[in-house]
């Protein structure tokens, strides 16, 4: 390991229409020197799973199956549930609800139900879903984490400002990135180079050389707002795409170093997240307010608008002037669509089916010849709320779901329960789910790498964490 060196920073123009990209050091054709070293991080490994033949598993098997509640709108995001969590348990002490209650809840016969929760859990038969390895990551929120394209490895980032390069087998940091001077809100690697970029509340985009990430190769600016997303394009190398909190889009040259193009994306304000299809490249899926919007890659134009369901007798009258926006637009509605804040969007590996995630539900649109823009499943919360997703590496029909603890503390005033941070398994086909105690923060990004079958979960409680399922 080399010694630590202090990061050179690059000045980052002003905001304009155009944008600016700066690079400190080398073209991105050179190599940058000397990598900077790793802050070690504490790694906690799981024992090994035990093959098959062994009659008895130490195993854990939880269930969720069944549709549940709806619950109250929340952004938990940043810090604003904390807020809320405190005023909810204030009111509750205020009332002498606590007093009452307090003898009933500490009594011997009741059991706290986060005793009875494990890190693994049968997901269908002969099949296991299990932690394999940890590390606290951070000093803060962790909130995006990305694998390299050959499953060698991760990238995370968060409210401490650095991006973390990690090799996957051992979770031991490779390099620790330190040019940003905000909250780091995305971390995305090229599928086809050793390039990865991260995005920023400093309004900026930085690509970086994952064999020799020293420093940035190149740092963008021009946004108006916090940038809050970014992707690669999957056959185009040179361009990146980032969007911000005012719902501005741009495409940026990272061979030429400039903002190749500039446009508004969806139909809400801002943008929480954007997301290029896998292999074709065809679609950009942004999500912003309730609504994910499908852009045309190439023109940018609307091709389907997936948003809220509208009352029958307003569909019927504004039929015709629909019909003349979506000539305009090439804009196809579908009416299945969420109702609150979406989250998160995420593309299966084929290209073929995007998942949508609020905090109450999960929605899965095909994208297949015949039904582009159909939804074709859907699930509701029970008990944790929603915020993340990724579909799983080697099973096709399994969805995984990030979610965070739902507040249940006012409405069980007897006996409150506990719903910690979870995983959400869900069998699309079958439409069953099996829940997984996973961080005791909000679990706010999941990544999986096709190569090794791995998952990856980031959280607010610090920690990235390794999945994977086994046959037993």
């Amino acid at each position: 390991n080399g010694r630590k060196r202090k990061q050179p920073v690059s000045s980052s123009g002003p905001a304009n229409s155009s944008g600016t990209a700066n690079t400190a050091g080398p073209s991105p054709s050179s190599a940058p020197s000397t990598p900077s070293t790793h802050t070690p991080g504490d790694v906690i490994s799981m024992p090994a799973l035990p093959h098959s033949g062994s009659s008895s598993k130490p195993l854990m098997m939880f269930g969720a199956d069944g549709a549940g509640t709806l619950t109250s709108p929340s952004n938990q995001l940043w810090d604003d549930k904390d807020l809320e969590l405190q005023a909810d348990m204030d009111r509750f002490v205020e009332d002498g609800s606590l007093d009452d209650n307090v003898e009933s809840f500490l009594s011997h016969d009741d059991t706290d139900p986060r005793d009875a929760v494990g890190r693994c859990v049968d997901v269908t038969k002969g099949v296991t879903f299990m932690e394999l390895n940890s590390v606290r990551a951070s000093s803060s929120k962790v909130t995006c984490c990305h694998f390299s394209s050959d499953g060698k490895l991760l990238a995370s980032g968060g409210h401490d400002k650095k991006a973390v390069l990690w090799y996957t087998d051992t979770l031991k940091p490779k390099s620790t990135l330190e040019e940003h001077s905000c909250l780091i809100t995305d971390v995305r690697f090229s599928p086809s180079m050793s390039r990865f970029a991260t995005s920023s509340f400093d309004k900026t985009v930085r690509v970086w050389d994952a064999d020799s990430p020293g420093y940035s190769l190149r740092t963008f600016s021009g946004h108006s707002g916090n940038v809050m997303s970014l992707d690669f394009h999957p056959t185009k190398d040179d361009l990146i795409c980032s969007c911000d909190g005012d719902g501005e889009i741009r495409y940026w040259s990272i061979n030429h170093g400039s903002c190749a193009r500039v446009f508004k994306g969806g139909t809400a304000p801002g943008t929480a997240q954007l997301r290029f299809q896998p292999r074709f490249g065809k679609y950009l899926a942004l999500a912003a307010e309730n609504v994910v919007s499908i852009l045309d890659a190439e023109t940018q134009t609307c091709r389907h608008s997936l948003q809220k369901e509208l009352k029958a007798e307003v569909i019927i009258s504004l039929h015709q002037l629909w019909i003349n926006i979506c000539a305009h637009m090439s804009c196809q509605l579908d009416v299945n669509g969420h109702t609150k804040l979406i989250h998160s969007v995420c593309w299966d590996l084929s290209g073929e089916l995007l998942a949508s995630v609020s905090e109450d539900s999960v929605r899965v649109w095909s994208f297949r010849s015949g039904s582009e823009g159909e939804c074709v499943h859907e699930l509701s919360c029970n008990g944790n709320k929603f915020h993340s997703c990724v579909f799983h590496p080697t099973s096709p029909s399994l969805l995984v779901i990030g979610c965070y603890q739902a507040s249940n503390f006012l409405v069980h005033l007897v006996r409150p329960t506990f719903t910690m941070p979870s995983l959400e398994l869900w069998n699309m086909t079958e439409g069953k789910t099996k829940t997984l105690s996973a961080h005791e923060g909000l679990i706010a990004a999941l990544a999986v790498s096709p190569v090794t079958g791995l998952v990856s979960s980031a959280s607010h409680d610090k920690f990235i964490k390794l999945w994977k399922s086994y046959n037993c």
